[in-house]
């Protein structure tokens, strides 16, 4: 494992490290060590790596990842994996707000709890928190599937398009057009092989699905106090 040492080497000098690999690189396992809470660690990533951050991670950590595995020990801030495109990450503790924003494809992991705003704008990603997330998560999420162990805060799914949502917790409320829908066979097939791939023994039958009603897609002037 080749080791990169944010005590001894610029963020710049890191992440540039990084992006150069190729696709056929034979120096596919790294680790960062003294992380620091330091921001945009990881980040525009672009081949098959398998990236270990020894410690928490500060912003946009794992910002635009495409293909690599990236491994939080710790904790990590505001905005992770944000515009995700593909590859996978995981998070041992909690997240900070809006992670997985805008996020187009890729599976993010968080162990703990994530705060508000996860999933924000989502386009294709899919996201599984092993224990709570906050308010007005999902917020006009267009596609992917957000999947809770635990409890989700107010206005769950406010304004959301043709995202899935599962929470097996508590809702707290939901947002304008989101409702809550028949958990069917394929549904069910989908969450467990989710839950699986995040490492999460819990039982798929205990989940509620949540989406749109669809009645925000075009103007109606009957639903206009709901825009």
């Amino acid at each position: 494992m080749q080791q990169l040492d944010l005590d001894r080497q610029s963020l710049r000098e890191v992440n540039a490290t990084l992006q150069a690999q190729s696709d056929h690189t034979n120096q596919p396992m790294w680790e960062i060590v003294n992380p620091k809470g330091a921001h945009a660690i990881a980040c525009g990533l672009d081949a098959d790596l398998d990236v270990t951050i020894r410690g928490s991670a500060g912003y946009y950590c794992g910002g635009m990842n495409k293909r690599a595995t990236i491994r939080v020990e710790g904790s990590a801030g505001p905005g992770l994996c944000e515009n995700m495109m593909s590859g996978v990450t995981v998070v041992d503790g909690d997240a900070s707000q809006y992670a997985g924003a805008t996020g187009r494809g890729g599976l993010l992991v968080i162990k703990g709890n994530a705060a508000s705003r996860c999933g924000i704008s989502m386009k294709g990603i899919d996201i599984v928190v092993h224990g709570n997330i906050g308010h007005m998560s999902a917020f006009m999420a267009q596609a992917g599937t957000l999947v809770v162990c635990g409890d989700a805060g107010e206005a769950l799914g406010d304004s959301i398009y043709e995202a899935q949502l599962f929470v097996r917790g508590s809702v707290a409320s939901l947002g304008a057009d989101c409702i809550e829908k028949e958990m069917r066979a394929e549904h069910l097939e989908r969450l467990a092989a989710l839950l699986e791939a995040a490492g999460s023994t819990t039982d798929p039958a205990s989940f509620r699905r949540y989406g749109s009603a669809r009645t925000l897609y075009n103007f109606d002037i009957d639903n206009a106090g709901a825009y």
